[in-house]
């Protein structure tokens, strides 16, 4: 998208306002208006930092097809938005603000950025080593043979670039369900690469499920007692980019509920793996002990009963579902429909990029056919009163509103509604992979991936415009990556396939 000083940019389309329903944003006078500029390859685009634009002036997002997925803003064939201060000041069509800087979106949609619920961010530097592998195999390589070699430096690298991927790929928001806690110096590390990286981020601070001997009788670990100092040392405010929440143990659930009540005690929500027989009645055994509350999200689910589904469903807990990698690790089949048959929606998460891409557009391809190919199954087999088919909307929805609800975040992100932080992006629709655009909705959803992501704000600053990560030298972070990827692999026997 091109970055403009004052004045009028034009705009073939009208500003006009639309309902969910009727939503449509084609944009095809301003892509034939336009003339067709060919680019030469920019080999080296990524090596030089881009720069950012001046600090604290408004930002004023202009002519874009905008999404807001707020039912009482509604969305825009072709709007404005006004950022200022950080936050959404307004959203409409021909907005004025002689002071900010202009950008032009009239061939983009303009939406809240991707929110996801679950990703292990310290194997950042263990990116699709695992493409095609089981969980029994990622719980050996990785956990137990990778894991326990990560020192404090490595545990930055992974999560200075696993952010970076996921702001890059139209991320904003991510939980790092962290459970790389060799030390507390490890803990540190991950929380630093967070902050360093200017991602909004939910540390969710776990145990050291690596492999290491019974982390109880290594005093090193200070599991769940030490979210008690990360509280104080980082997490003193809940108004900043970094919030805190506990990892769960998965068993044994006298002292799940110990971790349970330590997260409880300092504020922190909690985030837990319910996955495989080892967790069978789990969720009910907790839930007889009135410990289900509605500050829990519930991780994968697949083998979960019917009665542990409702009573979360009653307890106000949410769903993160991380359908890629459920089917092809061996989870079990990802239950969206019973979640939506209790009402409810689920958040989508990425879970681990040692398999799995780092972008949410395949994670809602993976849902929405899912649930589609179990409605057609459940046709073909002759049942009726079937429930409706999910639509592109509803998995957009997923990704980003219902992703701010399951990070406890909903108050400030997750929909274009003016006062909230800016937490937006910018998706190109003038690529040949996307035009004619006869639908937002069906474009995001069916045709575009990572590339089209041009602009990233976070809190009203610029992560990422032009396509480009913005102040991000990417040669040095390279090479840091590299080279713990390199330390790690080699100190753990671990010879990686490169081709």
């Amino acid at each position: 998208m091109t970055w403009m000083g004052h004045g009028d940019l034009g705009c073939a389309c009208g500003s006009t306002h639309v309902s969910r329903r009727g939503f449509l944003c084609t944009g095809a006078a301003a892509v034939a208006a336009a003339p067709v500029v060919v680019a030469s390859p920019a080999a080296n685009a990524q090596t030089q930092p881009t720069p950012a634009p001046a600090p604290g002036r408004p930002i004023l997002i202009k002519n874009g097809c905008v999404l807001s997925l707020d039912p009482a803003m509604g969305d825009f064939e072709r709007a404005d938005v006004l950022v200022s201060g950080g936050k959404i000041a307004a959203v409409g069509p021909n907005l004025t603000a002689p002071d900010a800087e202009v950008i032009d979106a009239s061939r983009a949609i303009v939406m809240p950025g991707f929110i996801d619920t679950h990703r292990h961010m310290w194997e950042g530097i263990l990116r699709n080593i695992i493409p095609d592998s089981s969980l029994g195999d990622y719980f050996k390589i990785v956990q137990r043979q990778l894991g326990p070699h990560y020192r404090p430096e490595d545990v930055y690298a992974a999560n200075l670039v696993s952010a970076l991927g996921a702001m890059e790929a139209g991320v904003t928001t991510i939980l790092d369900w962290s459970h790389i806690q060799n030390s507390p110096e490890h803990t540190d590390a991950a929380i630093k690469a967070l902050a360093d990286s200017g991602i909004r981020a939910v540390f969710a601070y776990g145990n050291p499920a690596n492999g290491l001997a019974d982390f109880r009788d290594d005093p090193r670990q200070k599991y769940p007692e030490d979210i008690r100092r990360l509280r104080k040392q980082y997490f003193s405010s809940d108004d900043q980019l970094l919030t805190l929440a506990l990892a769960s143990l998965s068993n044994p659930p006298d002292r799940v509920a110990d971790a349970w009540s330590v997260a409880r005690d300092v504020g922190a929500p909690i985030t837990i793996h319910i996955v495989g027989t080892a967790m069978s009645g789990l969720v009910q055994k907790l839930g007889e002990k009135g410990l289900l509350k509605p500050d829990t999200t519930y991780i994968h689910c697949c083998t979960m009963t019917d009665t542990e589904f409702k009573m979360i469903a009653d307890s106000g807990g949410t769903f993160s579902i991380a359908g890629y990698v459920e089917m092809i690790m061996g989870h079990g089949t990802p239950p969206v429909q019973q979640v939506l048959d209790l009402g409810l929606r689920p958040s989508l998460s990425i879970d681990v990029e040692t398999t799995v891409p780092g972008d949410l557009f395949t994670q809602m391809r993976t849902i929405l056919a899912l649930q589609h190919n179990n409605i057609w199954m459940r046709s073909q087999a002759g049942e009726k009163n079937l429930p409706k088919m999910l639509t592109a909307r509803d998995v957009i929805e997923f990704a980003t509103v219902e992703g701010a609800r399951a990070n406890h975040l909903d108050r400030k992100v997750g929909t274009l509604t003016p006062g909230k932080d800016a937490d937006l992006i910018l998706l190109r629709t003038d690529r040949f992979g996307v035009t004619p655009m006869n639908s937002a909705t069906g474009a995001i959803v069916t045709s575009m991936n990572p590339a089209n992501v041009d602009t990233v704000l976070i809190a009203g600053k610029v992560m990422k415009r032009n396509g480009q990560m913005v102040g991000v030298d990417y040669d040095k972070i390279a090479k840091l990556v590299d080279a713990s990827r390199d330390y790690t692999m080699s100190n753990a026997k671990y010879e990686r396939v490169k081709l």
